[in-house]
């Protein structure tokens, strides 16, 4: 495994041209000489993805038509299986399987994991393979409490990824943290209510 994968993952000669253009290329450019982006899954990265509820899926097919898939469950459905390879249960869905059919002839894949509670994003670059054949990992893979039936798993070996900074990223909560944020708050409020009540009394 190479530990410090080019950038031109993402920058292509193209992105390059107008980096060059628009005057951010020897930026980009020094990062790339201090080692280029990540492809090991550092114990910092496996921890956001363990606690990540989403994330989006893009694939494109054989011509460069692109697709991007939202998919979500319980904190720990995206699995980190080594050092280079993640994989997810593929629930059934509307049954388009518009991104099977472009693994099926274009296996370069994108995730894009968004914490808006900690205003961190992690970019994943890879290649996927769907696997049919391995009751063994799909059950593994299945989360508990998932709900839907699982039809294979996709396992995708990562290339690089990268962090962004958290500019323009709004900060939003998620619905069970902030329920159990009020009800930790009503129950400090009815303690000390409580206890103004004892008081009062004596």
């Amino acid at each position: 495994m190479d530990p410090t994968p080019s950038s031109d993952v993402a920058f292509s000669p193209a992105v390059k041209a107008i980096q060059a253009e628009r005057g951010s290329r020897e930026h980009y450019a020094r990062m790339e000489r201090r080692g280029g982006w990540q492809a090991e899954i550092t114990p910092d990265l496996a921890a956001f993805i363990a606690a990540q509820r989403s994330f989006y899926l893009a694939t494109a097919s054989a011509d460069g038509q692109p697709y991007i898939q939202h998919r979500g469950g319980p904190p720990g459905f995206l699995r980190v299986l080594d050092a280079e390879t993640l994989a997810f249960a593929d629930l059934a869905g509307n049954r388009q399987y518009v991104s099977l059919g472009n693994l099926s002839e274009n296996p370069r894949v994108q995730l894009f994991l968004m914490d808006y509670t900690q205003r961190r994003r992690i970019k994943i670059w890879g290649t996927a393979r769907v696997v049919t054949d391995d009751p063994a990992l799909l059950q593994m893979l299945v989360p508990e409490g998932g709900q839907g039936r699982a039809e294979q798993a996709i396992v995708i070996h990562v290339t690089a990824w990268d962090a962004n900074c958290p500019q323009h990223i709004p900060q939003r909560f998620e619905a069970a943290d902030v329920a159990r944020a009020i009800a930790e708050r009503d129950e400090r409020i009815a303690a000390l209510e409580a206890e103004v009540a004892r008081l009062r009394g004596a």
